[in-house]
């Protein structure tokens, strides 16, 4: 059953992929979207075992690399971490498919894209079952080579293709640390499976190394190489510019791949190797740090952002920022309780935008919508529900997990801890506040857009709703329901127990009344306020922004992130690829190679075609100041 969770995702993959035209387009979704369907179903019964009988297991599929010391299994390890992750991936991943039937109804290359959803689902799948190092970098590649895939997939479109680059060149320069990190563990272990490296952590915890010509300590160098792989894959600040600009793929692909499982990889990999990172406090203040500016760059930057994808695309990349700093004060297990949450609401959010843009016939610019939710009310009411989720109003899910890594930061007695608690009560401020502008400016007001009569926009089909309905049943109730499982302190031994490590016990205390009070509060408040602002007083966000003209551009244009690495890296990298380009390899190169030597024996040829002249003298000529030539050399030697 556990082998078939894995395999299913592939061999539909398979059979879409390469029989797509065979079997037609109909059929290929309904394959591709079944097969996944039954893997959720199977991931389901599996993490009801793992919650009922402490179910745990370690299944060998084959045996991959075996050279010196160097033993590695293809292997599907199952245990709390890996089950919560399968539920996650599966799930969603089943919906998006049978929410793709009616997104892409009109799309002609349907087969290709159910394929290459598929594919990606499988390589997540071995990304969060695998028992070591390699296993786990196959994963993490495949994922990324499917989201190049997936961002890409409308290829005739020059920004789609740019966006697609973009985001694999961005997530190479993470994967360069991730592997250092691996080839650094199996330098001083010996070995790269999970058991093995965990069980020999304690003994390097005052081993001294060299690198690049620093001495640092071996943990902190293996946790902070991990960790610079993590940033990529989870979109974290400095390694966050692919995210927004991966927006140019089609929407369901922004909900699986952008929202609910691949940029969730990261805060897997350092949730998985809590017994490394509990070692160094250096790597954990640094996440913290990480995560809490990446939740506050992010939400400020979604203030301001006017299409409806890369306002939720910032939000994850600021939700992504809460579970690494609550994993960075060492509460790994809350971390993976909003990871939960979030991808039912994150996703709910992605597909509901999408069945606006649907609606609108592809557009994206809140600008230029409005006043649609009598047209479009399952949507509105369900983006409703994503919206209260997000922004952690009392009840709903986000309101458990989010709450509960600020509360756990406060708690810590750590000073970088004790800011990220400020910090997040403010961004949770921020995204209540963009969030309700994105409704408000999206279904409240009058209708803007001058392209598409009011009349023509329409709700989606039952296909893409039911995806919406029961991600939204998640939104509602899976925090109520899994916070005393995920985050109590029975818990964290009768559930989670080996898949975490923790080194100190995390507080038991509770937080002031106030404090506990002052998030929910905010985010209550917000909703008025940011009505008055987006919906009765339009004028006054404009008359703000020209008023503080220098910091409106500064959060439109994104902090000038990327403009800063176009100065930085790509302009000078354009301009040395110039000159090798037209020094080295045409003038030194071709110029004394290739070309050289052909130019060279050209030159001769038609010298010697001269004496082609076809005159007998001038052969008999020829001919005797050859044979001078030879007595010549024949006397001398």
């Amino acid at each position: 059953m556990e082998i078939s969770i894995i395999a299913l995702p592939l061999i539909a993959s398979i059979i879409s992929g390469f029989f797509g035209k065979y079997i037609g387009d109909r059929n290929s979704e309904i394959l591709t979207s079944l097969l996944v369907s039954i893997s959720a179903i199977l991931s389901g019964i599996v993490f009801y075992e793992v919650i009922v009988n402490q179910y745990e297991e370690n299944i060998v599929i084959a045996s991959w690399i075996n050279s010196g010391s160097l033993e590695v299994n293809w292997s599907m390890k199952i245990d709390s971490l890996s089950a919560v992750m399968l539920v996650v991936v599966t799930l969603v991943s089943a919906l998006v498919h049978i929410y793709s039937i009616g997104y892409m109804s009109h799309d002609p290359h349907k087969p290709r894209f159910m394929a290459f959803l598929s594919l990606f689902t499988f390589a997540m799948l071995m990304l969060v079952t695998a028992d070591n190092f390699i296993q786990l970098f196959f994963g993490w590649e495949g994922v990324g080579l499917c989201s190049y895939f997936l961002i890409g997939f409308w290829f005739k479109k020059e920004s789609a293709n740019a966006a697609a680059i973009k985001a694999f060149v961005v997530n190479r320069v993470g994967d360069f640390g991730f592997a250092l990190g691996i080839f650094l563990i199996f330098y001083l272990f010996g070995t790269v499976n999970y058991s093995e490296v965990f069980e020999q952590i304690p003994s390097i915890v005052d081993q001294r190394l060299i690198f690049l010509g620093i001495g640092v300590n071996a943990i902190d160098l293996i946790s902070l190489l991990l960790f610079i792989g993590a940033m990529g894959k989870s979109a974290q600040i400095l390694l966050h510019t692919w995210l927004p600009d991966a927006m140019e793929g089609p929407t369901p692909v922004s909900a699986l791949i952008h929202a609910a499982t691949m940029v969730t990889a990261g805060v897997f990999l350092v949730v998985r190797c809590s017994p490394i990172y509990e070692y160094s406090e250096l790597a954990l203040n640094i996440i913290t740090i990480v995560g809490m500016s990446t939740a506050f760059f992010a939400a400020s930057i979604a203030l301001v952002q006017t299409d409806i994808k890369k306002i939720i695309a910032y939000s994850t990349c600021s939700q992504l920022g809460y579970m690494f700093f609550a994993a960075g004060v060492g509460a790994y297990n809350v971390a993976m309780f909003h990871l939960f949450t979030h991808a039912f609401f994150k996703a709910l959010l992605f597909l509901g935008s999408g069945s606006v843009i649907h609606a609108l016939k592809n557009e994206q610019d809140i600008n230029n919508m409005g006043g649609i939710w009598k047209k479009l009310p399952y949507t509105y009411i369900l983006m409703i529900i994503g919206t209260l989720a997000l922004t952690g109003f009392p009840l709903l899910s986000g309101f458990y997990s989010k709450d509960a890594i600020i509360e756990f930061a406060y708690l810590s007695g750590k000073t970088t801890g004790f800011y990220a608690a400020g910090v997040g009560v403010f961004t949770a401020f921020l995204t209540s506040i963009y969030s309700w502008r994105l409704i408000f400016k999206t279904f409240h007001g009058e209708y803007n857009n001058k392209e598409i009569k009011i009349e023509d926009t329409h709700e989606s089909p039952l296909v893409m709703i039911i995806p919406l309905i029961l991600l939204a049943i998640g939104a509602i109730f899976a925090g109520f329901i899994f916070k005393e499982l995920f985050i109590s302190e029975s818990g964290i031994n009768n559930f989670w127990r080996e898949s975490i490590f923790f080194l100190k016990p995390l507080s038991s205390d509770h937080p002031p009344l106030w404090f506990l009070l002052l998030t929910p509060v905010l985010v209550t408040m917000s909703i008025p306020l940011a009505y008055y602002l987006f919906v009765k007083n339009k004028n006054l966000p404009n008359q703000i922004a020209n008023v503080n003209k220098p910091l409106y551009q500064f959060l439109l244009n994104k902090w000038y992130f990327d403009e800063i690495y176009d100065v930085i890296f790509v302009k000078p990298c354009k301009k040395s690829g110039l000159f090798l380009w037209k020094f080295f390899d045409i003038k030194l190169i071709d110029g004394f190679g290739p070309d050289g030597i052909s130019g060279m024996i050209k030159k001769f040829s038609i010298k010697a075609n001269k004496f082609q002249s076809g005159y007998i003298y001038q052969y008999a000529f020829i001919m005797l100041l050859g044979f001078s030539a030879l007595l010549t050399f024949l006397i001398v030697k």
